[in-house]
């Protein structure tokens, strides 16, 4: 069979042969065993309710032994036989090219070389899930091969519930991940949803659709290490960021310190994803020594080096020895997946890799305490660093939240807030969302590398004429964004798509977007396909990261996501995705994505202008009403541009006024 055909046939009548499990992929650690015996026979139904009643018996064992051993049912069988990767947007089958779109950047979140543990249908961050198993891959592919655009098709969790009728105007597709009751949202919540196959994590970008490898966060990782150093009145040559991480998103954490010119260390415990980021180019050493590595950044510092070393090991034994030899850390965080902290998102220091996966699944009482000592001894190291001068950010993945929690010493005074800042807080939030500005992205349909080159060169015209009439409070935001498209070629940041990231305003989005819609038109590029990181201005409700910076007492609330979704679905969206969880954890947040084909066409233009301006102003609105005071200059700004937006405003009230409560 072809590879259309392979797509067209969706879950095949005859059973394709049990495949061996591959030993060389980056598989996702084994689940909690947390299903009741009665449960267990749940999720055993709940899996065969997708395949004929004829193929049960001889399936049947197998998804038992997936369970028991894995403590998910995966369905490695029905794995297709063709790479998995994002082919020009001509190779697929359908009759929508909206639909062909969405089937690329499905093939490009599960690509090898893109995806954390591809065989599980996990994109990034652990547990971030396009699918829960291989059917529901097959049958969403299949749908999206048959589908017109009079329809839409809704998936429930990585379960396509099915094509319904609606019109070329409505999104092609609505993606709901993880989106249980309230009090339902725990940890353990999870873990027994997703075992008995009914609700998945999408992360952000993976469920979604969107994920385009660790570029996708490199641009603001770029930006949060150099404003960092801005911050402490340093420059980054020569001087040390330490933090953890290389799975996913945080791998993009040593390209970026090498962007911004800093020496980074980046410890790892997982030998194979360490190696991938060496493989690939993402990191420039790998050390396993602490006293090597301690030389190793001594030299560095000497010479002002611009480089990236790995250490694999636990970043506890990396800040603890640092404290002990005098290697002073200039900037430190840790992006480890701590959403995920007792399946894999963090490792106990002082047991092995492979000790610590054993442990996690069949000791998870143990486990948890022993992740719990060392968050807290995680703590106490980076207190001894503060204390020297260090400039400790959390970096949105719950490092505080769950070091508090294990009763680490990281409340400030009061015991109410933590005694470091999110870096949304101190960076992202005043700095960028607050003005607008966000991860906006774009995928060259046809993956030509020629045409990414173009699209950069368009990018970057349109920011330098736009930044001839910007403010000056917007004018470094404008520099940053202009030196990092021109540098985006030599720093060989694509990994799977041909995509690109660029923190972009709503003007910037509209006009980047346009100037494209106009090249493929004039057929100087193939179709374009736009999205964002959930991890934006309006997209999502996060108190502990894309919101800390709220203080008007609304921070945990959700609206704003939810209206976004909506929004985004009647303005031209050709698919929408929300979100529980993402980034910090599941019942922590609540976040929403879109995708948008450009084809050149009229119709596709009005979509753009009319998405992509709400898209970034819900944001600014509600930053306004928070009384953050660049989004109030943002929100003056675009009502002054567009004159049929009308935003509610906050009165200032005067602090001495208030101060003369008692």
């Amino acid at each position: 069979m072809t590879f259309q055909e392979q797509i067209q046939q969706g879950i095949p009548d005859i059973l394709p042969p049990k495949k061996a499990y591959d030993f060389s992929i980056n598989h996702a650690p084994k689940r909690k065993n947390i299903l009741s015996a009665d449960e267990k026979k749940l999720a055993l139904k709940n899996a065969l309710r997708y395949f004929k009643a004829k193929h049960h018996a001889i399936l049947l064992p197998e998804f038992i032994e997936e369970l028991e051993k894995y403590g998910r049912i995966y369905m490695y069988r029905f794995r297709p036989n063709y790479k998995i990767y994002a082919r020009d947007i001509s190779e697929y089958p359908g009759k929508s090219v909206q639909a062909r779109a969405i089937m690329l950047m499905i093939q490009n979140n599960l690509d090898d070389a893109v995806a954390q543990h591809p065989h599980e249908l996990i994109t990034y961050g652990g547990n971030g899930a396009v699918f829960q198993n291989w059917a529901q891959y097959l049958l969403t592919m299949k749908y999206l091969s048959e589908m017109t655009d009079k329809q839409t098709l809704t998936m429930y969790s990585g379960h396509p519930m099915g094509l319904y009728p609606s019109n070329k105007y409505a999104p092609r597709v609505v993606v709901t991940n993880g989106m249980v009751i309230p009090n339902y949202s725990k940890p353990d919540d999870w873990e027994k949803m997703n075992a008995l196959g009914v609700s998945q994590y999408g992360q952000m970008t993976a469920g979604s659709y969107m994920y385009i490898g660790p570029q996708g966060i490199v641009h603001g990782t770029t930006i949060t290490v150099l404003n960092g150093f801005r911050k402490i009145n340093k420059e980054p040559k020569g001087n040390l960021f330490v933090t953890a991480g290389l799975g996913g998103m945080s791998g993009a954490q040593p390209k970026a310190g090498n962007i911004a010119g800093c020496i980074t260390v980046c410890a790892e415990v997982n030998p194979k994803i360490t190696q991938v980021r060496l493989d690939q180019g993402w990191i420039d050493e790998k050390i396993t020594d602490l006293e090597e590595l301690v030389v190793r950044v001594q030299l560095a510092k000497e010479k002002k080096e611009t480089v990236s070393i790995a250490y694999l090991g636990n970043i506890v034994e990396v800040w603890e020895k640092f404290d002990k030899a005098n290697v002073f850390i200039d900037l430190g965080s840790d992006q480890t997946s701590l959403h995920n902290p007792w399946a894999g998102g963090y490792y106990p220091v002082d047991i092995s890799f492979e000790e610590a996966n054993i442990m996690m699944a069949e000791q998870p009482v143990l486990f948890k305490e022993k992740v719990q000592a060392t968050l807290r001894r995680h703590a106490d190291a980076i207190n001894k660093h503060t204390a020297k001068g260090t400039y400790f950010f959390d970096y949105g993945n719950a490092f505080l939240l769950e070091a508090s929690r294990a009763g680490a010493d990281v409340m400030a005074e009061n015991n109410i807030d933590f005694k470091y800042p999110s870096y949304v807080q101190d960076i992202m939030g005043p700095m960028c969302f607050d003005y607008g500005f966000g991860p906006f992205r774009w995928v060259c349909a046809s993956g030509k590398s020629e045409d990414l080159l173009k699209t950069d060169a368009i990018a970057c015209n349109v920011l330098e004429k736009i930044r001839e009439n910007s403010p000056v409070e917007i004018q470094q935001q404008m520099v940053d964004n202009i030196q990092w498209i021109k540098g985006a070629q030599e720093n060989k940041l694509v990994v799977g798509s041909q995509a690109r990231i660029l923190y972009a305003d709503a003007e910037g989005r509209m006009q980047i977007a346009k100037a494209f819609n106009k090249a493929i038109k004039k057929g100087e590029i193939g179709n374009v396909i736009l999205g964002r990181d959930h991890h934006d201005v309006s997209g999502t409700d996060s108190p502990y990261r894309e919101t800390s910076n709220i203080y008007d007492g609304s921070k945990f609330t959700a609206d704003m996501a939810i209206q976004n979704v909506i929004g985004d679905s009647f303005r031209g969206a050709t698919w929408v995705s929300i979100h529980n969880g993402g980034g910090v954890g599941w019942g922590e947040v609540i976040n929403g994505g879109f995708g948008m084909l450009l084809d050149g066409s009229k119709e596709a233009s009005k979509r753009l202008k009319s998405m992509l301006f709400w898209d970034v102003n819900n944001g600014i609105s509600r930053r306004s009403w928070a009384r953050n005071d660049e989004a109030i200059f943002a929100i003056k700004r675009a009502m002054k541009a567009e004159k049929k937006l009308k935003v509610t405003l906050p009165n200032l009230v005067d602090e001495t006024l208030m101060n003369s409560i008692t």
